[in-house]
């Protein structure tokens, strides 16, 4: 079992691993949270989704336990996912942190490699106001004698995921900018190429995923695969073909002139219209947008006003109410901005507008906005 923890660039890794392990003609599962149109997506093996039949099953059969217990909701789906995985008979299974780490329903496994990727400013009223704090939490996940890979960039916050790890007696512990580097670094619409230093030779890379921090989160996936040992570590070892099996819905996502690309917090909007920018796409570019409240909303319209010609602000159905943003207050502070910010409170017809007035349209912000315009444009999240 491979675990992986992160503020930015999880999806991702665990992407890459499902694809080098399958690629081996291995039978994998993967648990990751949230889905983007249909629950079933979080639990899937062999990139076929759990039954919606034995879901309904598991839950009938648990619902009097799940109870008396008082688990929570992720803590339910973690059990459900971990039952059905052991019921499949899987060879390795790769699970996803749901937020933070330490205290995590997820943390009850023990896993071959846990690794942590990007640490970010996210949930910061369970994690901690500082990024070292947060960096903390993730690193909750790293076992006594276990490989911990610790992907961040950052000295400071890297310093204290690789503190935490020698701490607790992780082994081997490898680190980004010490164990494996990576340069050169070059984007196109078709994916991300880019040169890996690591076990003494460097390699030429390609990853259909596009960005430049999806050549960090590709060598994490590898340096996972490295750290775990045999016969992980021949994996890594012959990972060109495989990454080309790479797919990840709803980053950097296209469907025809639809860009769909989850940018939760102001980081991965930056990164998202870095992305827009470097590979060159059609423009008019508009922006069809829905944050919710406790995100750095004016943080992700700032980014994204960099790059798009328009940015249409709506909610997105599913969005929770509690956590709605509003849109009076966006607006009245687009204006001030002189951001190009037009409103529509109703998701259809913001998704009719941008279709009318974009050469590319991106969707971006919550998951429930990617997730409901896919949804409405029949995109299937786990098509490859």
């Amino acid at each position: 079992m491979f675990h992986v923890a992160g503020t930015n660039g999880k999806g991702s890794t665990v992407a890459t691993l499902d694809a080098l392990l399958r690629h081996r003609g291995l039978r994998v599962a993967r648990y990751t949270s949230p889905h983007l149109v249909d629950f079933s997506e979080r639990i899937v093996v062999d990139g076929r989704p759990m039954r919606r039949e034995a879901i309904t099953e598991w839950l009938v059969t648990h619902e009097p336990l799940l109870t008396e217990l008082g688990a929570t909701f992720f803590e339910a789906t973690t059990a459900m996912a971990l039952a059905y995985f052991a019921d499949a008979e899987v060879d390795v299974a790769i699970v996803e942190v749901g937020l933070g780490g330490r205290l995590d329903a997820t943390n009850i496994v023990t896993p071959v490699a846990a690794g942590v990727t990007q640490i970010g400013f996210d949930h910061m009223e369970y994690l901690g106001a500082s990024l070292g704090e947060i960096a903390l939490e993730k690193a909750g996940i790293f076992k006594p004698g276990v490989a911990a890979i610790v992907g961040e960039r950052e000295p400071e916050i890297r310093d204290v995921l690789v503190a935490r790890a020698e701490q607790i007696g992780a082994s081997p512990i490898l680190v980004t900018g010490r164990d494996w580097h990576v340069s050169d670094v070059a984007l196109t619409v078709a994916g991300t190429t880019f040169s890996l230093d690591a076990d003494g030779s460097c390699r030429r890379l390609t990853t259909p995923l596009v960005g430049t921090f999806q050549a960090d989160n590709t060598a994490v996936a590898l340096a996972m695969l490295a750290g775990a040992g045999e016969p992980w570590r021949a994996i890594a070892a012959d990972a060109a073909s495989g990454l080309a099996e790479v797919r990840l819905a709803g980053r950097f996502h296209r469907a025809g002139r639809w860009l769909f690309d989850v940018a939760h917090n102001a980081d991965g909007a930056e990164t998202v219209a870095a992305n827009v920018l470097a590979t060159g796409l059609p423009h008019p570019v508009v922006a069809v947008v829905t944050v919710l409240r406790d995100k750095d909303w004016r943080g992700i319209l700032r980014a994204l006003a960099k790059v798009a010609d328009r940015v249409i602000v709506t909610t997105a159905p599913t969005a929770p109410a509690s956590r709605a943003w509003a849109l009076d207050d966006v607006a009245t502070w687009a204006a001030a901005e002189a951001l190009p910010v037009e409103r529509l409170d109703d998701f259809g017809l913001a998704l009719q507008r941008a279709d009318e007035t974009g050469a590319t349209i991106l969707v971006t912000g919550s998951f429930h906005t990617v997730g409901d315009a896919m949804e409405r444009l029949q995109v299937d999240p786990l098509a490859r």
